[in-house]
């Protein structure tokens, strides 16, 4: 089958999606930004702030490199994850879905989360910067694309689940 990678900015519901599609599909589930917490022991903020992004971002192209090896699952990515260009590379084979999320709602759902490095501050301005900068990386490596803004984790889950082609 192989490894279902989700993709989208914060707030778009990889990880909850994911861990529902997993579960339907009877396969592992792995997030990368905790895949990345169980190796390094440190939250996802801390190696920002202590060891900087660069070798974050170096880490989580090792681990998701890595988890794209899996035999079948599902992988979320975080929301950076696609501008590394060997990302990009090691998912081409994949079905890559993308979680379009809207400003608003992607606002909503990720609220004052302290543990999105990207986001202190101004979390709807960072927020917006962000969807305008990842949208083409998102749309070029999209297999499926889907719209959250009005739907339930579970409705993601079934709308991902009629889209897979037919020998995932």
């Amino acid at each position: 089958m192989g490894v279902i990678v989700l993709v989208g900015v914060p707030g778009a519901g990889k990880t909850t999606v994911g861990a529902l599609l997993a579960k339907e599909m009877n396969v592992t589930f792995k997030d990368s930004d905790q895949l990345i917490e169980e190796l390094t022991g440190k939250s996802v903020s801390d190696i920002f702030i202590q060891d900087g992004e660069a070798l974050f971002r170096k880490i989580e192209e090792d681990q998701i490199s890595q988890a794209l090896t899996a035999q079948d699952g599902v992988l979320a990515l975080g929301g950076g994850a696609l501008g590394s260009e060997q990302t990009l590379e090691n998912i081409k084979n994949h079905v890559v879905v993308w979680l379009i999320a809207g400003l608003s709602s992607a606002v909503e759902r990720v609220g004052m989360n302290r543990n999105r490095p990207l986001l202190l501050g101004n979390v709807r301005g960072q927020l917006s910067t962000l969807l305008n900068a990842r949208e083409p990386l998102y749309r070029s490596a999209a297999t499926i694309s889907i719209d959250t803004t009005d739907l339930t984790p579970e409705d993601v889950c079934k709308a991902i689940l009629l889209r897979l082609p037919e020998d995932k």
